[in-house]
This record gives structure tokens, sequence and C-alpha cells, in this order.
């Protein structure tokens, strides 16, 4: 009953705000504050209110969130557990056995790359350098090629 007369009391002064704002010439946002100052009696007659604050007020519903918000921290702490252990849970899998990775439509399972392997290989980090007299030819020869094919 409180909740209702609040909702009411709340959708006449957003219309009288509306009047205002219409009196100012300001048609549109008029327009606009009169459709949200509608919104808290059209709750209100289609029985949201009623259902909202009949459930905020029982306590066999809190008890209900409780459990649910349980159950959700039980999933997300077996989940850290199975991913922290290396994903070595209840599934048959032995302490000594690794996962294999499972293979996708289409293609066959990859192993993984040795950590090594990822390493690009550059040498000892040293670029050989063009010797004196080959260097220009070589550096020349593309733009010659580009200025023969334009019949430069």
């Amino acid at each position: 009953m409180l909740a209702e007369t609040i909702c009411s009391a709340v959708s006449a002064a957003g219309l009288g705000i509306a009047a205002l704002t219409a009196y100012r010439k300001r048609f549109l946002a008029a327009t606009r504050i009169a459709a949200y100052s509608l919104v808290p009696v059209g709750l209100v007659m289609t029985g949201v209110v009623a259902w909202a604050t009949g459930i905020v007020f029982k306590p066999t519903v809190w008890a209900g969130f409780a459990v649910l918000g349980l159950a959700w921290l039980l999933f997300v702490t077996t989940r850290a557990i199975e991913r922290r252990a290396g994903g070595a849970g209840e599934g048959g899998e032995g302490e000594g056995e690794q996962k294999r990775p499972k293979a996708v439509k289409g293609r066959p399972a990859q192993e993984a790359v040795a950590p090594a392997a990822s390493a690009p290989s550059l040498g000892d980090g040293a670029r050989p350098r063009p010797t004196g007299a080959a260097a220009p030819a070589e550096d020349f020869s593309d733009i010659e090629a580009i200025l023969k094919k334009h019949g430069i």
C-alpha cells in the first residue's frame, strides 16, 4: 500500500514538472518527462510493484538467494581448484598423465611446442655486412628494374 502511494506521488510530481516544462515551450523535453512520470503508475497498475514488495519482505526469498549464492560460490571454488591443479580432477586421469588437447572438428589434435622452439633463430645477433663493391649494385638493382619496366 505504501509503495503504491509513493509511486503515485512520484508520477504526479513528474507530470507537474512536465507541465512546467511545456509552459516554457520545451515540448519535446516535456513529453519525455511525462513519459518517465507515467512509468511508476504503470508498474503499480500491472502489479509489478506488489510482486517486487512481496519478494523483498519475505524471509524465505532471501534464504533462497543465500542458497543460490552458496551454490555459485561452490562452483567458483571448485573451478579455481581444478585450474590450479592443472585439470587433473575426478575425470579418471592419473596424477602422472598429461591432458591431451582435444581435436577440433576437421583438424587433428596438435601437441604443444617446446618453449625453446618458440624463440626466434637470429643467430648471434650480428647481421652479415655486404661487401664494399657489391653493396651499391644490389641496392640499385631493384630500382633499375622498375625504371626499365616503365621505359625510363
